[in-house]
């Protein structure tokens, strides 16, 4: 952990009881993913002696930022902030946007400590950290930065790309089968993570599959988490509250070079025409069949290839650009999670591991379409958070970024 300015001996000591309230901190701004897009998740505690007294989190774009809302529910509690520690994921902000900038809030309420998480990488609103130390607040900063910097991986994206972030989405047994070698779309996962499934899609403005799942399994690819009720016992992250659904079923993205006819009578076609797009070749979608799948309303945009892969990247900026979609989630199988990965595509990959093991070397794999000799041709990925999914284990990782996100 570094520090603005030199810490006093109250900062130095027990430097565990920082990080436990940053994780509370953490744990709340989880509850505002999606509806802030796309501005960050933000949360915030404010602690005196020892206790929790206060807390607040960004909820919506354009709405109170975390510090702000924290200090109203001080207010209300009737607690006074100049005796307490306020902790936030992110540095507050120090600019005028949609909303007036938090450190004139924090200095307003005469709180005299402030630990920050992240320092902000926005140049229009960083330089909060500065700003209050300069007022005589004492200030630490990069305490558990690598699971604040995490919160905001979608945001620093948007920062510095003009695309969608994706979430890449797999269910696998013990030994790294997603499915028997019968190929029949079954369950793999435990019902809490089939629920967990639909927060997702429900934070997404987009569900993405390959042309092989498409025609296989016939998916419709909404949200169905409003006609669910929440598992007993469940411990699914309140990020995926059921009131963070989007209003609207997300789009059907479907990855192929071969188009279906618009009188087939497969889900997508038949009932949610004017909410699918199909990303597919230049040739595909110059063709009469994309013509007439655009007269009933589904969208067919072409990508580029290099060599038989379609270059997912086009697609995802395409979707935030015509579309904005922030959030696109993936749910395809071995090789288009190899392709997502290999391209830089997939921004976040969540893995669901159920307890199961088949022991057929003929079940399809987690990944395929590759050939590698050694260890040195894998693809390395950053484990972020390991929580168990009812009997499951939910594991997200993180793939090696060059737009800025690590």
């Amino acid at each position: 952990m570094n520090t603005v300015n030199s810490p006093t001996p109250a900062m130095t000591e027990a430097p565990a009881r920082h990080e436990y309230w940053m994780a509370r901190a953490v744990e709340l701004a989880r509850r505002g993913r999606g509806p802030t897009a796309p501005n960050p998740c933000v949360g915030a505690v404010l602690v005196r002696d020892g206790q929790e007294v206060a807390h607040g989190w960004h909820e919506r774009f354009g709405g109170p930022h975390a510090e702000r809302r924290c200090l109203a529910h001080a207010r209300e509690q009737g607690v006074d902030p100049s005796r307490c520690t306020l902790y936030v994921t992110l540095e507050p902000c120090n600019h005028h946007g949609k909303t007036p900038p938090c450190t004139e809030a924090v200095l307003e309420a005469g709180i005299p400590e402030v630990v920050v998480g992240a320092l902000d990488p926005n140049p229009v609103a960083q330089g909060g950290a500065e700003r209050l130390e300069q007022a005589g607040v004492r200030i630490r900063t990069r305490v558990l930065e690598q699971q604040c910097l995490d919160l905001i991986r979608d945001f620093r994206l948007w920062q510095s790309t003009d695309r969608a972030y994706c979430i890449l989405k797999m269910a696998a047994t013990l030994d790294g089968r997603i499915a028997a070698r019968s190929g029949r779309p079954e369950p793999i996962s435990s019902p809490e993570s089939f629920s967990d499934v639909h927060r997702l899609r429900g934070l997404a403005q987009a569900v993405l599959v390959g042309g092989s799942t498409f025609l296989g399994d016939d998916p419709s690819l909404t949200c169905r988490l409003a006609d669910m009720d929440q598992p007993t016992g469940s411990t699914a992250p309140s990020l995926y509250d059921q009131q963070l659904i989007n209003d609207e079923q997300p789009y059907a993205v479907v990855l192929t070079s071969r188009l279906p006819g618009a009188d087939c009578e497969l889900q997508l076609i038949r009932k949610r025409p004017r909410q699918t797009i199909f990303w597919t070749t230049e040739q595909a979608a110059a063709s009469e069949t994309a013509r007439a799948l655009e007269d009933i309303g589904v969208r067919v945009w072409a990508l580029p290839q290099q060599g038989p892969t379609l270059q997912i990247q086009e697609g995802l900026r395409r979707l935030r650009q015509e579309l904005n979609g922030h959030y696109l989630l993936c749910e395809g199988g071995g090789q288009l999670a190899t392709n997502m990965l290999e391209q830089g595509a997939a921004d976040e990959f969540v893995l669901y591991l159920a307890p199961r093991f088949l022991g057929d070397a003929q079940a399809a794999p987690l990944g395929a379409g590759r050939h590698c000799e050694t260890m040195a041709q894998a693809m390395d990925l950053r484990l972020g958070r390991c929580e168990p999914s009812g009997p499951d284990l939910k594991l997200t990782y993180y793939p090696p970024d060059t737009s800025g996100a690590d």
